[in-house]
């Protein structure tokens, strides 16, 4: 089959993944693969399963998280449209809330979103729904106005909804009407892995999911998505804030009837029961009957479910959202299934006091995945920090005969630098005064010696803030400190702003999960990442039950649940660094126990990290040699 290629020419690593892509279309089969970043892979990748999409007829789900993939994607489509003269219909998909026309969506949390529209939508309340859909059918301004988009060809969705906008239609419906006419949809995990979103979109897009090729991007953060799209919790101030919402909603209604008032007295004398005895920031596992036993002591379940939904539906008419509804759904989630999950009840100190948590919380992903990889026609999971990729194989619910691939970094060696510190640690039993001392002094002497900006990453922002106390007075640099509350327009002028420091430098002292550990690129503008600690997950009751679980179904607990997912984030952490062929800089691991061999395994061959002690010796050699 003859294959078009965005590009004038086609780079070996490249060729390779192309054939590979080409087989698995053609077998049907399930490919995983460690593809690193700047080979190419988006081109790579698509170039193929376009073809089948355009000859064959079958459709490409191209899926991603990150806003700047959308874009990368929807740009190589471009190209390979003019390549096919048009034949290449796409349509960029993004949560059904940022697509929304109305003002006031940006206000409402996901969760609530999709009632609210439902609502709104039934109500006949919603203007650009009406000018888009009469009867269950598409208007004449809304197919007018697909004919259009499809004829321009692929685009953001930034500037679809725009358009979609300006004609006064539902940007989201539009797309939806746009997509059924589509062979390429790039679209967020949800479209895909959400399996009420799938079947929906599915449905009214005459789709079949066995006809679909799946294309996972930065697929590292899957299983992760997926824990939390099936898991649910409540509050004690949740609670709270339902009561008061009822009282609301009695008083406007002219009723007086404490029913559900009662209800949810109950529902908070259960939850403070079996947190009973819990010290503070204390946990423990809760059986699902128990919780359920001591609701049953003063409601009925069933009623109680009812009543919150009936009442919460009725707020969301009125308000943007409903504490009432979202209790609905946990207590609905709460009745779900115990194998793959957690329960877990929580004591926590907020701001205003004591609060207790109740949560059901997902360990397995591979509960709605495994649908997918089973279903669809074929599916390629890829990102630059997929390994172990047998990890991946078994988390993600693929089979045994899954084809694992790993590709070569296709840029040069000795443009990168890797070195391990190994004087220090943020093991918890050694931190003390003296160790984020001896930390902040190799912070700030690698960063004064590197002769451009830095990123130094934090397990934590609470050993950010005790080493930046120590490090600030040392740095010859200007200094960004990231906030816990930042927000995509704080992140994107805090980058800016770093940027403007290309010539004489700046540290960012940032936090190894946080806003910019991964998905921002510096091409040019980077030249140290400096990794302090081991990026592991808090012991917590969740992460022991992880780890108990994967032990007990593939006998590799304490790496599935807790070492790999570090190493995951770290690998991410120091990605920030080389990005294009001509960037140059070095990767500081500063911890002890990146020499220790449960760790020091799972490090890519090519990074070729050694251990040192004279670290501004060898930061003078390798930037004297640029």
């Amino acid at each position: 089959m003859e294959l078009l290629f965005p590009h004038k020419t086609m780079r070996r690593v490249q060729q390779e993944l192309v054939a590979d892509i080409t087989a698995t279309i053609q077998g049907r089969k399930r490919l995983i693969a460690h593809a690193p970043t700047g080979m190419g892979k988006t081109a790579a990748v698509l170039s193929p399963a376009a073809a089948f999409a355009v000859k064959q007829g079958l459709q490409v789900f191209f899926l991603t998280s990150r806003h700047t993939q959308h874009k990368i994607a929807i740009e190589t489509l471009q190209e390979l449209n003019m390549l096919y003269k048009g034949k290449l219909h796409v349509v960029d998909m993004i949560g059904k809330k940022f697509m929304c026309a109305r003002p006031e969506a940006a206000t409402l949390y996901s969760s609530e979103f999709p009632t609210y529209c439902k609502k709104l939508r039934d109500d006949d309340g919603c203007e650009q729904y009406l000018n888009t859909r009469k009867g269950g059918k598409a208007t004449k301004s809304a197919e007018q106005a697909v004919e259009q988009l499809i004829t321009i060809g692929p685009m953001h969705s930034e500037t679809s909804v725009s358009y979609a906008k300006q004609q006064r239609l539902c940007p989201y419906e539009v797309a939806v009407l746009q997509a059924k006419l589509c062979n390429v949809t790039v679209a967020d995990y949800n479209y895909m892995f959400n399996p009420a979103i799938r079947d929906s979109f599915l449905k009214k897009t005459s789709k079949e999911l066995e006809q679909c090729i799946v294309i996972v991007d930065e697929a590292h953060n899957l299983p992760e998505r997926v824990r939390h799209l099936l898991s649910s919790s409540i509050s004690s101030s949740m609670i709270r804030r339902g009561m008061r919402e009822a009282e609301e909603w009695l008083k406007l209604k002219g009723g007086d009837e404490p029913e559900l008032l009662r209800q949810l007295m109950a529902l908070e004398k259960a939850l403070e029961a079996v947190a009973a005895g819990l010290p503070k920031n204390g946990q423990k596992l809760v059986g699902r009957e128990e919780f359920l036993d001591e609701l049953r002591k003063e409601a009925d379940v069933d009623v109680l479910v009812s009543d919150l939904e009936f009442v919460g539906d009725d707020v969301l008419e009125q308000k943007k959202v409903s504490y009432l509804h979202m209790l609905s759904k946990f207590l609905t989630a709460w009745r779900g299934q115990d194998e793959g999950f957690a329960r877990i009840a929580a004591v926590k100190q907020g701001l205003k006091g004591t609060v207790l948590q109740l949560s059901y919380k997902c360990l397995d992903p591979s509960l709605v995945i495994s649908e997918v990889v089973e279903r669809a026609h074929s599916i390629i999971c890829m990102s630059g920090t997929l390994k172990p990729a047998e990890m991946y194989r078994d988390v993600l619910g693929f089979k045994q005969d899954a084809v694992i691939k790993e590709y070569p970094n296709p840029f040069p060696a000795h443009n990168k630098l890797s070195l391990i510190v190994p004087d220090v640690t943020t093991k918890f039993t050694a931190r003390s005064a003296e160790q984020y001392k001896k930390i902040a002094q190799h912070c700030a002497d690698i960063t004064n010696a590197v002769p451009g900006n830095s990123i130094i990453f934090f397990p934590s922002y609470d050993i950010r803030d005790k080493v930046q106390e120590l490090f600030y007075p040392q740095s010859r640099k200007t200094v960004f400190l990231e906030s816990k509350k930042m927000g995509k327009k704080d992140k994107f002028e805090m980058l800016e702003r770093f940027k403007e420091y290309k010539e004489n430098g700046a540290v960012l002292m940032a936090v190894s999960s946080a806003n910019f550990a991964e998905g921002i690129d510096l091409p040019g503008l980077l030249k140290c990442v400096v990794v302090v600690g081991l990026p592991l997950q808090v012991p917590d009751m969740e992460t022991k039950e992880l780890i108990q679980y994967y032990d007990k179904k593939f006998g590799k607990g304490w790496d599935y649940g807790y070492v790999l997912p570090a190493m995951t984030k770290c690998m991410q952490n120091a990605g920030r660094c080389i990005r294009s062929e001509t960037d140059r800089g070095i990767i500081f691991l500063l911890d002890e126990r990146y020499l220790w061999k449960q760790y020091a395994r799972c490090f890519p061959q090519d990074w070729n990290i050694k251990m040192s002690r004279d670290y501004v010796k060898e930061i003078r050699g390798f930037f004297g040699n640029a």
